[in-house]
């Protein structure tokens, strides 16, 4: 039985989610066309797709890796979720750590093209972001 999902956010910069990447400590893994998972391509209804991707993200101590998949104008993110892969620890429930990470990078460039300096802040339950000119 497979364990794929996918993270409910599009991607479209690989360069944020690249700086995303490194921010978390994790490996953007440009042109990996695989990427690890719990269980086999013959366990999917559409065999040729599971476990491809046009680049991947390792995460330091994860079993699984996470596929980073070209669709359209944006990318898309699957990862097992299965509990002994260790992803889930990492970039947290529902990949809300690694989401918002990629947030923060689009955000500080978008603001930065517009002209506004950005100093990001830790708080005691995450981040601030405070623009100014």
């Amino acid at each position: 039985m497979s364990h794929i999902s996918k993270i409910e956010v599009e991607i479209h910069s690989l360069e944020d989610l690249k700086q995303a990447c490194k921010a978390l400590g994790f490996q953007f893994c440009e042109n990996q066309k695989t990427h690890k998972w719990y269980g086999t391509n013959k366990e999917s209804e559409n065999e040729t797709e599971f476990g491809k991707c046009d680049h991947a993200i390792k995460v330091p101590k994860c079993k699984y890796e996470i596929g980073v998949v070209k669709q359209g104008n944006h990318f898309s993110l699957l990862w097992d979720s299965y509990y002994t892969g260790g992803l889930e620890k990492r970039i947290g429930k529902d990949a809300g750590i690694l989401k918002q990470a990629y947030s923060v990078q689009r955000i500080k460039r978008e603001a930065r093209i517009k002209g506004y300096r950005v100093v990001q802040k830790r708080v005691t339950n995450g981040i601030r972001l405070v623009l100014s000119f």
